[in-house]
């Protein structure tokens, strides 16, 4: 949270001095007011400014992996670290992605189950998942990508969140707008009271960040089984926002 804010002195004293306990001044029936602390906060607006902007985005953040089931937990893992083996290859030497790009997201081997009220619970068979983190940035060939992957052996995929590597670039527009709406809105409430708007005493931003653009699960993995096309991907746009609280002086 950032907040700036321009001092107020607790209490303004025009066209005054004090000297030995006698205020003196060019004007004993000076009309100039003093205001108290208390007085203060009876002249000032205080809103809410929201800003926000739509940006293509850059990078694409994928989840996909392999699970595979065997009889036992060793043939499970062996058979899926193959799989996971021949993916990362791909991803390195044909699709040049590099290594700190790739990262491990879950990896486990669990016993699966069955249930009969004559034999109880029992183990049948094992199965192991292997999740790989994938950062992509040639959104272009996301589709191309994912088609490779799973010819490769991923059998899921589970999600594709476009974003933007470097938010900080919008902020200045982001917070702009958010600026511009507070002010309207103070301009209209001050209007409406018969006042004018003064200067900014105060501003403090929150709620800062981006909705990315997600496509997930069910639907990406259909497209990505049906092998009579390439797989569509469209990254769309992502939305970045922020809002501000501010104070102004009325006048």
């Amino acid at each position: 949270m950032k907040t700036w804010i321009k001092p107020v002195g607790a209490v303004l004293i025009a066209g005054t001095l004090l000297v030995g306990g006698t205020f003196l001044s060019g004007s004993i029936n000076s009309n100039h007011p003093v205001y108290a602390d208390n007085e203060l906060q009876k002249n000032i607006i205080s809103v809410v400014g929201s800003g926000e902007i739509s940006a293509k985005p850059d990078v694409a953040y994928l989840s996909l992996g392999v699970e595979t089931q065997a009889d036992t937990a060793k043939e499970a893992q062996a058979a899926n670290a193959a799989k996971i083996a021949k993916i990362n290859t791909l991803l390195k030497d044909t699709w040049k992605i590099d290594a700190k790009d790739i990262q491990t997201g879950q990896f486990y081997v669990q016993p699966n189950y069955t249930y009969t009220e004559k034999e109880g619970q029992k183990v049948k068979g094992y199965t192991a998942q292997h999740t790989l983190n994938v950062t992509y940035r040639d959104l272009a060939k996301v589709g191309q990508l994912l088609d490779g992957v799973s010819q490769a052996g991923a059998n899921r995929i589970d999600n594709i969140r476009f974003s933007t590597e470097n938010p900080d670039q919008y902020q200045e527009q982001v917070i702009e707008k958010a600026m511009n709406n507070a002010k309207l809105k103070a301009g209209a409430i001050a209007k409406s009271a018969g006042r004018s708007l003064g200067v900014v005493v105060s501003v403090t931003q929150s709620g800062g960040g981006e909705t990315p653009v997600y496509m997930q699960n069910e639907a990406l993995q259909m497209k990505t089984m049906d092998s009579a096309a390439s797989t569509a991907i469209e990254p769309g746009e992502v939305t970045l926002k922020t809002t501000l609280s501010v104070i102004f002086e009325m006048k």
